[in-house]
């Protein structure tokens, strides 16, 4: 390997992107729940999932708004 190549690794080895979807298991950390029970609440179409051929994924977004629409105004 030249100079050239090593450094390009380097930076694609330290280059870190935004992860745009959650699998089931951190999915279901970011809500403190079991991932039993964001199966049932993906099932039953309370949070919504992206799926790429077998695997199951999550949106944050999705995430932060079913965290949203839970939240109760208290008087």
């Amino acid at each position: 390997m030249n100079d050239r190549n090593t450094s390009r690794m380097t930076i694609d080895q330290t280059t870190t992107y935004p992860r745009l979807l959650l699998s089931a298991r951190d999915a279901a950390k970011a809500l403190s729940i079991g991932t039993r029970k964001l199966w049932e609440l993906t099932n039953c179409k309370a949070i919504p999932c992206v799926r790429i051929g077998k695997r199951v994924l999550y949106d944050p977004a999705d995430l932060r708004e079913f965290i949203d629409s839970l939240k109760e105004v208290r008087r």
